[in-house]
């Protein structure tokens, strides 16, 4: 039995309508009473391991449950949760282990499809975490995720599934990465770390040690996309520092650090959802053959290739149009350019597909001439792996694979309603023409059951804009009269422009005749053969390090020096010595010129250490008192295992290493005093040392500040102002005064204490910021000017404080009482006339206790 389900207004405010068919899409079933009546959906999954486990996910502004199936939505259980889903992950093996990431940043787990939910960690980056890689991975319930930890800083941390604690939590990578940077694929991890404003991409290959991943020299990328990880080899799209709309793609030895420029100024644009969108295509079906789309003098043009990137070339338009008109097209000045875009949604056709079952076929929209453009779409298809083209239709159309390739189905592609479809057996080349409704359908999309043997479909879509969506089934298994047969199959060699050795290998497929309609049915499957190539120059790409000069050959690029390569060597061991070529990487070939090729081994050479670099593992020259700072040494050139280390921290500490080897986790460290500390790292062996340095300012958080100023002041006579900070020693502070009416430019000192004067009387205004480490405080103090004034000395009992609680709010208080009570003395005993000219003024009283010095309690009038 066949189910499908069919969700109907899945993200709309009203209800939804779930309904399922057990025979193909001939009846449905409306299933609003299994889920309830009113419940809206928005999400729907079926597991790919066993297709009677089906979940349903509500609205979560309605109310936050999973619907949960085990036998092929027919009946559903509902479980109320304690948080709302914004994305769930399933398990590419194990079928009911699910991850899913809240709207609060967390991340639950569940081993039972749902039912139960635990919470892993919190803080997670959205999109960030990953399930464990069997062979790679100690234990199959192993997650990666990325832990934010502030605005700019986070973690790469590996948990178990079931018990994310602290001693069970791994750190894979030493110190701090930017934020939404961790992609771990395949059997490669990915981090970006930011030094100085410029982004360091490190790489893990096989779950091994970091390494900073080397582009050439002067690429300097502002931004890095990982585009490919399979064949154990990266592509990798990186956006260098004079590109703005382009992406240069650059291809890694099989460790993932070594990378060479395979095409540049490839076009990108920004997806629906903000990401970046390379108009690269990997070809189903064919290892080692993309289509690309290259930026050249402001043109767009096509390329394709059949070696992984070594070598691209334009495609060859058409030799005819539909109409049998011969088409004038030469190259390089006029090609065959496509739309290399892939539809996110699975109902809809992209602009190019093929597929792994119909190897060679490519069916795309697009257009001839000197450039790609959007007027004049038409669609082509190559039945030869892009050697050549025909053109299918002259307007833009979908075009579906049917039967794993055996069969094609097209439907226009436009807004107006239409009522047929066409079909071809004989890979486009002829194509017939059937109406599948008698009421013409705006068309949403196709429902197709892929891999299967049933030949069925559905369309969907709706008779007017204000109508209910309408099911089409469509049953393609009348047309087919019989099986096929091994007589119904031909033999198909993949080449490239004549040439059979692709990668390698030459490679016979075996496809089916244009001329048999027969069903090849599921259990049809695509039979290779292959036979060994002699290597060629053209197997083997550039090294990292080499360019390839206009006579084809790779020479050393100006900035880089062949020895270097021996750098991280160990004496007494060997290394792999290149001649400026590598075997791209896949490519199967033998003999030939592959031993003049191939690196050689060589005896490590012993080197004095050079290169020995310092920095903290968070990257910054800052540090907190009583906190651990992890100082991270490495070493460009030099026997690492032979050259001792010592540690010099700038407080009196010190530490010794025999070997660099021995730490790559990092030397920690706790100052126990604030201040600017000078360390020292010094790598030595018997042929010389080297020695790198840094500052680092450990500082301590800033709780208070106070502003000491007079409360009256002489006009044009200098008076001191002084910032108290408390805890007194913070690191190093930075002042910034406001003084009076001068609001624009600021005073900034090094001292907390700066003398002023006042050219005229009035009331002035003075406000200090204090600046230390992430902290920013004030205070504001306010300062009467007159010509002249006369003070008068109060005093105060010695005995109040021990009466009286010891704390700021009182104090505020008592020094508010004597102010009022002075005033009042003052109206009573003074002439109003000599009142302009005299000030009484009231104590300062203690704001935090143990900052400035004790003042007495009660007061008379001297």
């Amino acid at each position: 039995m066949l189910t499908k389900l069919f969700d109907f207004n899945l993200n709309s405010v009203t209800e939804s309508s779930l309904w399922r068919s057990t025979d193909y899409g001939a009846t449905y079933q409306k299933l609003n009473d299994k889920v309830g009546a009113k419940t809206i959906l928005s999400y729907l999954y079926v597991s790919p391991n066993n297709k009677r486990k089906i979940m349903l996910l509500t609205d979560p502004e309605v109310e936050s449950s999973l619907l949960i199936s085990s036998d092929e939505g027919a009946t559903y259980q509902k479980y109320r949760l304690n948080f709302y889903i914004l994305s769930l992950l399933f398990h590419p093996d194990q079928e009911d282990w699910i991850l899913a990431y809240s709207h609060d940043q967390k991340l639950y787990s569940s081993v039972e499809f749902g039912r139960r939910w635990q919470l892993v960690h919190e803080r997670v980056a959205p999109n960030r975490f990953y399930w464990s890689k069997m062979g790679l991975d100690k234990e199959p319930g192993l997650i990666h995720l990325e832990t934010s930890i502030s605005e700019g800083q986070a973690l790469y941390v590996t948990c178990k599934l079931q018990n994310c604690t602290d001693a069970n939590k791994g750190k894979p990578f030493p110190g701090y990465i930017d934020p939404n940077s961790l992609v771990v694929q395949d059997e490669y991890v990915f981090v970006q770390v930011s030094t100085a404003g410029r982004p360091i991409y490190y790489v893990s290959a096989k779950r091994d040690v970091f390494n900073p991943m080397k582009l050439p020299k002067y690429t300097l990328p502002k931004d890095l996309h990982v585009i490919s990880t399979d064949e154990n080899r990266v592509v990798a799209a990186v956006q260098e520092w004079n590109q703005n709309e382009t992406y240069n793609l650059y291809v890694s030895d099989t460790s993932g650090v070594y990378y060479t420029l395979a095409l540049e100024n490839v076009v990108s644009s920004m997806g629906h959802e903000g990401n970046v969108m390379v108009d690269l295509y990997e070809v189903a079906g064919i290892k080692g053959m993309f289509l690309a789309n290259k930026k050249t003098d402001n043109q767009v043009k096509t390329h394709i290739t059949y070696n992984r990137g070594r070598d691209w070339r334009l495609l060859q338009a058409p030799s005819k149009d539909l109409r049998g008109n011969s088409i004038h097209c030469v190259l390089p000045y006029c090609s065959l350019h496509l739309h290399l875009q892939v539809s996110a949604n699975p109902y809809t056709s992209g602009n190019i597909a093929s597929r792994e079952s119909a190897p060679g076929i490519i069916v795309a929209s697009g257009s001839f001439g000197s450039e790609l453009t959007t007027s004049n779409v038409s669609v082509y298809i190559t039945s030869d792996a892009g050697n050549t083209w025909r053109q299918i239709f002259d307007e833009e159309y979908a075009v579906l694979y049917l039967d794993q390739g055996g069969a094609l189905v097209a439907i226009r592609h436009t807004p107006l309603p239409i009522r047929h479809l066409w079909l071809s057996f004989d890979e486009g080349r002829q194509w017939n023409k059937y109406s599948f409704t008698n009421t013409p359908l705006f068309v949403d999309g196709v429902l197709g059951e892929p891999g299967e043997e049933t030949l069925i479909m559905t369309i969907f879509g709706h008779v007017s804009h204000r109508s209910e969506w309408q099911l089409v089934k469509i049953d393609f298994r009348s047309i087919f009269n019989r099986r096929c047969t091994e007589a119904d199959y031909q033999t198909w060699h993949l080449h490239n422009q004549g040439e059979p050795c692709l990668m390698g290998v030459k490679r016979i497929y075996r496809k089916l005749k244009p001329t048999s309609r027969c069903v090849m049915g599921k259990m049809y499957s695509v039979s290779m053969t292959s036979g060994l190539c002699e290597c060629t120059e053209a197997d083997f790409e550039c090294d990292y390090g080499y360019e390839r000069r206009s006579n084809g050959n790779c020479s050393p690029a100006f900035w880089f020096h062949p020895s270097s390569m021996s750098r991280s060597c160990t004496t007494g061991m060997t290394f792999l010595n290149s001649t400026g070529y590598r075997k791209v990487v896949s490519n199967n070939c033998t003999a030939g010129v592959s031993v003049e090729y191939t690196a050689r081994r060589r005896q490590c050479p012993i080197q004095a250490p050079k290169g020995l670099h310092l920095v903290t593992s968070e990257g910054t020259l800052t540090a907190t008192l009583g906190t651990n700072v992890t100082f991270l040494v490495f070493l460009e050139e030099g026997d690492g295992a032979r050259t001792s280390i010592n540690l010099d921290f700038g407080d009196g500490h010190a530490l010794t290493y025999s070997n660099v080897s021995s730490i790559e986790d990092g030397i920690k460290h706790i100052y126990r005093a604030v201040g600017i500390y000078r360390v020292i790292a010094t790598g030595e062996n018997n042929l010389g040392s080297e020695t790198a340095m840094l500052y680092l300012h450990v500082t301590c958080q800033l709780e208070y500040i106070h502003l000491s100023a007079p409360f009256v002041a002489v006009r044009n006579k200098e008076v001191n102002l002084t910032a108290v900070l408390w805890p007194s020693q913070v690191g190093t502070v930075t002042y910034i005064w406001w003084i009076g009416n001068n609001t624009e430019q600021p005073v900034i000192t090094l001292e907390g204490s700066v003398a002023c004067m006042f050219s005229r009387e009035g009331i002035n205004t003075v406000t200090v910021q204090v600046s230390a480490g992430n902290s920013i405080l004030q205070d504001r103090k306010t300062i009467a000017v007159h010509e002249y004034f006369r003070s008068h000395l109060l005093a105060f009992s010695s005995n109040l404080d021990d009466h009286n609680p010891d704390v700021a709010e009182w104090r505020l208080d008592v020094s508010r009482v004597i102010k009022n009570s002075l005033i009042q003395m003052h109206h009573q005993t003074v002439d109003e006339r000599v009142d302009k000219r005299y000030v009484f003024l009231g104590l300062a009283l203690l704001v935090k206790p143990g900052v400035y010095t004790q003042t007495a309690a009660g007061f008379s009038c001297m």
